[in-house]
């Protein structure tokens, strides 16, 4: 017999179903991080097996993605953090154009037409030395 206040028998189907639902969306979190989780291990694998290039390159293209992270401690006081990822896209003597990450210092120096050595691993970027 479940809990009943004049509700009839509502108590008793929310807590028949709450666990499910939960178990539902705990498994849909698990799965969404453990495919995160084997996706960048697979990448950065590939990247360590893939041979270190030098090529001549021109910078075609920069770009940064802003993200936000809201949080509250324990104080229900939000918190805000911002994190900036920038990436950089080269051309290729071939005409073929690729996107890496490039690290903070590095992206404010490279200039969009700059021409030069790119090294790079798999999406690794590595450096680049303005001619």
């Amino acid at each position: 017999m479940g809990f009943d206040m004049g509700y009839g028998m509502g108590f008793d189907l929310m807590f028949g179903i709450f666990p499910i639902l939960f178990m539902i969306v705990f498994g849909i979190v698990l799965v969404v991080f453990v495919v995160g989780a084997v996706r960048g291990i697979s990448q950065w694998n590939k990247n360590n097996h893939s041979p270190r290039l030098t090529v001549n390159a021109a910078v075609v293209a920069k770009r940064g993605h802003v993200t936000h992270h809201h949080h509250a401690d324990h104080n229900g006081i939000g918190h805000t953090h911002t994190s900036t990822t920038y990436y950089v896209t080269f051309e290729v003597e071939s005409g073929d154009r690729m996107e890496l990450q490039v690290p903070s210092h590095e992206y404010g120096m490279l200039v969009e037409g700059d021409r030069g050595t790119l090294t790079f691993q798999g999406t690794r970027y590595l450096g680049f030395v303005r001619q």
